[in-house]
């Protein structure tokens, strides 16, 4: 299996953390990534979305029910208590936010990418796989609002 190199890590872990900064309000801090070695959930709920082109894959934006309560909650700006449909809307939304900041970082070094519509998808049992022949990198967050991750299965189109 192929891993993908830091430069195509990197714009992942700076979309993310300019888009907590910036739309979320809070600071996230990096834990170390590592090699994802079981398709099994890292937390509850995952906004997915696919990427084509020169890179082809996908990132998950990977979260615990109540880390996405209160992400969602200052997102919006007022209190979630659920996940409603509007609250797996927001998810999917802050999903395509990072995906589109990541495809910006992408294009300013040359490498055109195209970004699918996000899923998100909620429950325990929910399973990501990697494409055949990719690894799945998890990129591990930390704030004040809880831990959430940011999954990458990448490799060049």
């Amino acid at each position: 299996m192929s891993t993908i190199s830091a430069d195509w890590i990197n714009p992942f872990i700076l979309a993310t953390t300019e888009i907590f900064k910036d739309i979320v309000g809070v600071e996230p801090k990096l834990s170390k990534p590592y090699v994802k070695q079981t398709d099994e959930p890292l937390f509850d709920i995952s906004g997915i979305i696919g990427l084509t082109g020169e890179a082809v894959g996908s990132i998950a934006f990977s979260l615990p029910k109540q880390t996405a309560l209160k992400i969602v909650s200052k997102f919006i700006g007022g209190e979630v208590l659920g996940l409603s449909a509007d609250t797996r809307d927001a998810i999917g939304e802050l999903t395509n936010i990072i995906a589109g900041r990541v495809k910006k970082i992408f294009y300013e070094k040359k490498i055109h990418i195209k970004i699918s519509i996000p899923n998100v998808i909620v429950g325990k049992e929910h399973t990501i796989s990697s494409a055949k022949g990719t690894s799945t990198i998890v990129i591990p967050f930390e704030c004040e609002l809880g831990d959430f991750a940011v999954q990458i299965s990448l490799k060049k189109g």
